[in-house]
């Protein structure tokens, strides 16, 4: 399972969280049914943005990236989010990301170029077959003059129609470069992913995921380079978070509308109610934070647990044949949903009613103490998936 990770030049925020947190509960959900999950994470601490942000800083790259990528993962343990198997830096896979270059220089499928003093490599779209294949894009659109990109990242979600860069060539005054196989340079974001997969979980994973931003170009670029080079196909399955706004708008420090996760904590909000409400929906659908819903889910959550907590004081009594299957449901109800491509909110509202209606029938003296175990030993291994109830 391969997960994109953030881009460790600034601090990841609750709207990132989200996208991590789904794959987190992908991963236990897997592990629940009885795989064994291979996860890696990429982090970008290489990139155009984070040289610029060192220089703004006036701080080496390892200072700046290492300070934001221990603040992430003190984040992870927050929000009870497992830590992947490999947790890979870009800059640590320099070598393959030339390896890969070169092959697909060699392949035809990329060429070198020279542009602002330096010798780059870039990506012809139009050399590989089926490319823009995840996004669906419309190839009769591409322009018929030569165009390339230069810079690892654009701005906005359209499509840069056009060959991608590879590799940047070293220029005077460059503050990150690395002495190659193919002369001295550094891997640019289009191929880093694929470079980081490649060396470390082989060319073909069963799942890959990210946030819904990276579906158009940046995991189409991922796909065409590890698949130029190898053949084969990159990711049996992917899936991509939608995102979370604000009051209805985007994220953005303009607007004064990004928090993190101690933004929440500080107005007296639990880690459970944090990760509860960030999982709280399907994962394709938009969320909306309000510090209003926030509340809400989290008096939700509160409820379903004091709940929980009654059934197992449970004392002694009788249930009926129907309030044992009830109790005996718990688990199948909650699979039910979490098989329609992971719809978590529908998982535990189912959750809700069944725990409300046993707490209905305990209170009447109507629930027996192994029936109610029985429903409490459920919730358990339901939460090895949820990690908000116990």
């Amino acid at each position: 399972m391969y997960t994109c990770g953030p881009s460790t030049y600034q601090r990841a925020h609750i709207g990132n969280y989200r996208t991590f947190l789904f794959e987190d509960v992908l991963q236990r959900y897997l592990e629940y049914l009885g795989y064994k999950v291979t996860r890696l994470i990429t982090l970008t601490d290489v990139e155009d943005k984070a040289l610029a942000q060192t220089k703004k800083e006036k701080l080496s790259l390892e200072e700046l990236t290492k300070r934001n990528e221990d603040r992430f993962f003190r984040d992870f343990e927050l929000l009870k989010i497992k830590v992947p198997d490999y947790t890979v830096k870009a800059s640590t896979v320099v070598d393959q990301a030339a390896k890969l270059t070169a092959t697909l220089v060699d392949k035809g499928l990329a060429y070198w170029q020279r542009h602002e003093g330096a010798e780059n490599a870039y990506f012809n779209p139009l050399k590989f077959e089926g490319f823009g294949k995840l996004a669906r894009l419309d190839m009769s659109r591409w322009p018929r003059k030569k165009r390339r990109f230069h810079k690892d990242t654009y701005p906005g979600t359209p499509w840069n129609r056009g060959d991608f860069v590879l590799w940047h060539g070293c220029k005077k005054g460059d503050s990150a470069c690395w002495e190659t196989q193919i002369g001295k340079g550094r891997p640019a974001w289009n191929i880093q992913d694929a470079a980081i997969v490649t060396k470390h979980l082989g060319f073909a994973v069963d799942v890959a995921c990210g946030g819904v931003d990276n579906l158009v170009r940046h995991h189409d670029y991922t796909i065409a380079v590890a698949e130029g080079v190898s053949g084969m196909k990159f990711a049996r399955y992917w899936l991509h978070g939608a995102h979370l706004f604000v009051d209805g708008k985007k994220m953005s420090k303009s607007k004064e509308n990004v928090y993190y996760p101690e933004d929440l904590s500080a107005k007296g909000f639990r880690k459970e109610h944090v990760r509860f409400f960030l999982v709280y929906g399907q994962y394709r659908e938009k969320l909306n934070f309000t510090w209003k819903k926030l509340a809400e889910t989290s008096r939700r959550l509160d409820a379903f647990k004091d709940m929980v907590q009654d059934l197992e004081k449970a004392k002694s009594a009788n249930s009926r044949e129907r309030v044992q299957k009830l109790a005996a449901g718990t688990v199948s109800d909650f699979e039910t949903c979490m098989d329609d491509d992971l719809d978590v909110k529908a998982a535990f509202d189912s959750l809700y009613a069944m725990v409300a209606a046993l707490h209905k029938l305990m209170k009447q003296g109507k629930l027996s103490v192994e029936d109610a175990k029985t429903a409490v030993n459920g919730l358990r291994r339901v939460d090895s998936v949820l990690q908000v109830i116990f």
